[in-house]
C-alpha cells in the first residue's frame, strides 16, 4: 500500500507570527494592549506594501576621494587607501538581540558620501509581509565594489541579514563582501582604557557625541511590535532617530581613524 505523502508545512498567519515575536521578546499576551493609537505617522514614503523608505541629507565635511585607513590595521584589503564613494555604512534594528533564525531585521539603515555630504537611507517594515521587498531594496543599494562599514556587523548584522536572505530564497549580497568592522580597531586601541567599547562609548570619547532622549536599542523590538499591534508610532520614530545617529557615528569614527593615519604618517 502506498504511503501517505506528508503534508507541506502550513504557513503561519500574521497573528501567529506576531505571537511568536511576542514570545521571543518575553512579552505576556496583555503586555501590549490592542488599542489603536491616533499617532500612527511615520517618516518617509511607502515604496511597497508595508515598506517605508526614509532619506535624509546631512552636511558633512569635504573628504578626499580616498581615505587612509592605515590606522585600522586591516588585513582584508590590499592597500590602506580606499575610495570614499565605495563605502556604505549599515546598521540594523531587529526583533531581538540574540540572533538566530527567529530574529529578523525590521529596519535597515545605510549611509554613504554623496554630493559633498552624507546620504542617510532607511528601510522600515510596517507589516510582516514586507521583508522580501525590504531585502530586495537593500540589495539594490550594493554595487559590485561596495565596501560595508559597521560596528560589530561581522558578528551580528551581516550574519543576521545573510540568514534572512537565505530564508527568503534571495541571493545573499552581503556574504563574502569586503567589510570594515570598526569594533575591532576600537578594541585594539581602547580595551582596558575605557569602561567598555560599545558604540555609545566610542562616539562619546572620540566624537563628543552625547545622545539626548535616545531610545535604547534594547527597547526597539517592543517599539516595533507595539506599532504592528496598533500602538503609537512615537517610539518607532525614535528607533529611526537612534539608527540614524548610529550611522552618523559610524562615519565619524571612520573619519577619526583616517585622521589618525594621516597624523602618524611619516613625512616624505
Amino acid at each position: 500500500m502506498q504511503a501517505d505523502t506528508p503534508a507541506a508545512p502550513r504557513a503561519k498567519t500574521a497573528g501567529e507570527q506576531v505571537a511568536q515575536l511576542r514570545k521571543l521578546l518575553g512579552l505576556r499576551p496583555r503586555a501590549l494592549a490592542q488599542v489603536r493609537s491616533f499617532d500612527r505617522s511615520l517618516d518617509g514614503e511607502e515604496i511597497a506594501p508595508g515598506l517605508r523608505y526614509i532619506e535624509h541629507r546631512v552636511p558633512f565635511e569635504q573628504l578626499q576621494d580616498r581615505l587612509d585607513l592605515a590606522a585600522l590595521n586591516l588585513t582584508a584589503f590590499e592597500h590602506d587607501r580606499i575610495d570614499t564613494h565605495r563605502i556604505l555604512a549599515f546598521d540594523t534594528e531587529t526583533t531581538g538581540l540574540a540572533g538566530g533564525t527567529g530574529t529578523r531585521a525590521f529596519m535597515i539603515g545605510a549611509a554613504d558620501w554623496r554630493d559633498g555630504g552624507l546620504r542617510l537611507r532607511q528601510l522600515l517594515m510596517t507589516t510582516m509581509g514586507a521583508e522580501h521587498a525590504m531585502l530586495h531594496a537593500f540589495a539594490s543599494w550594493l554595487a559590485a565594489d561596495t565596501v560595508l562599514l559597521s560596528y560589530n556587523g561581522k558578528c551580528y548584522d551581516r550574519p543576521l541579514l545573510s540568514t534572512r536572505y537565505t530564508l527568503a530564497r534571495l541571493a545573499d549580497p552581503v556574504l563574502g563582501r569586503a567589510h570594515i568592522d570598526l569594533l575591532h580597531p576600537v578594541r585594539r586601541r581602547y580595551r582596558g582604557v575605557w569602561e567598555n567599547c560599545r558604540l555609545a562609548t566610542a562616539e562619546r570619547q572620540l566624537l563628543g557625541v552625547v545622545r539626548e532622549d535616545d531610545l535604547p536599542g534594547a527597547e526597539a523590538p517592543a517599539a516595533w511590535l507595539s506599532y504592528l499591534r496598533g500602538g503609537s508610532a512615537d517610539k518607532l520614530r525614535r528607533v529611526g532617530h537612534h539608527n540614524a545617529q548610529d550611522l552618523r557615528s559610524l562615519v565619524g569614527l571612520l573619519v577619526h581613524f583616517h585622521r589618525l593615519a594621516q597624523r602618524d604618517a611619516p613625512l616624505a
